[in-house]
């Protein structure tokens, strides 16, 4: 992808994000998927024959997205070569989601400061998989902290990084691979052996971006808060803290977060009525309030500009 393509498919999510009136590929991906997973419960009983289907599924449609958007560009260039590097900046704009996260935070925002728990709960039950009917306002500010922390890597980091190894292609390939993760990779006893391979190349597809996300993070916290104390206890966090999650990359940017906020994140969640208690990140110098969530979106927005002009940097020599 070119420099100017790459900042051309930023400014174009910046701009418009991710309107549902649009359509857009991980929409149509998840279509995919939940008809997918329809059938093969039809079909598949045992424990095997659905590993076995599961794990082609994950690698099947990651890959017909890679095909899919190498085609759609390539039948673009053959027309004209604009033709096709526009097809390249549009499919590139629906990798990534920061207008879209940012949008998100800032309801939830909207809500508690307009005194509207409910409100709020609803906000960021739109961005987050526990429960939320229940979540005090500081349980909302977590989930929505935790949350911008997370969807830091998945949805505008990572692509970005995809974006520059591979093009819009693999970009692509990368949200099939998220997509299948978010609806199949649980670790309940339905999801256990359909999601298994799902989980596990979602793991691997995140394993770089996400340290990469955390690092980004800590630094932005110094320019953000402006004090390199800040970014020095955001790494002491991450690098105490980052571990202990029970997925090998999300503890990483919450960690991080959690020290450039100095608040403390993590605890009990509750999934379709079933508690789990995630490990401790962070220190609890601070308790959560509703400002912190507009840090996080400043902080995430300032590693995110940092990758972008790496990545830009990159493409350009």
């Amino acid at each position: 992808m070119m420099p100017v393509d790459m900042m051309a498919a930023c400014a174009l999510d910046a701009a418009i994000g991710d309107p549902p009136q649009m359509p857009h590929p991980v929409r149509w991906m998840g279509g995919v998927i939940a008809y997918l997973h329809r059938r093969i419960r039809t079909t598949c009983r045992g424990s095997l024959s659905l590993r076995a289907a599961g794990a082609l599924l994950a690698l099947g449609l990651p890959a017909t997205a890679f095909v899919t958007g190498w085609t759609l560009i390539e039948a673009g260039t053959w027309v004209h070569e604009w033709v096709g590097r526009g097809l390249g900046i549009v499919l590139g704009a629906t990798t990534l989601a920061w207008r879209d996260l940012v949008d998100h935070a800032r309801a939830v925002s909207a809500a508690l400061n307009a005194g509207s728990l409910e409100r709020a709960r609803q906000a960021v039950g739109m961005i987050v998989g526990r429960d939320t009917q229940h979540l005090s306002e500081s349980e909302v500010v977590r989930a929505a902290v935790e949350t911008i922390a997370e969807s830091a890597c998945d949805g505008v980091i990572a692509p970005v990084l995809f974006l520059v190894a591979g093009g819009p292609p693999l970009a692509l390939a990368y949200k099939a691979v998220s997509t299948l993760d978010s609806m199949l990779g649980h670790r309940d006893d339905e999801y256990r052996d359909i999601g298994w391979a799902s989980a596990k190349l979602d793991d691997l597809a995140n394993w770089i971006p996400a340290r990469l996300t955390a690092w980004s993070i800590a630094a932005a916290a110094g320019i953000v808060l402006l004090s390199p104390r800040t970014s020095l206890r955001s790494a002491a966090i991450l690098l105490r803290d980052g571990h202990k999650h029970p997925s090998p990359n999300s503890g990483r940017p919450e960690a991080a977060m959690a020290g450039a906020l100095s608040v403390q994140l993590g605890g009990v969640n509750c999934y379709g009525g079933r508690t789990a208690e995630r490990p401790l990140l962070g220190d609890a110098e601070s308790p959560l309030t509703v400002p912190h969530v507009a840090r996080a979106v400043h902080i995430m927005t300032v590693a995110y500009v940092l990758l972008v002009m790496g990545a830009v940097g990159l493409l350009w020599r």
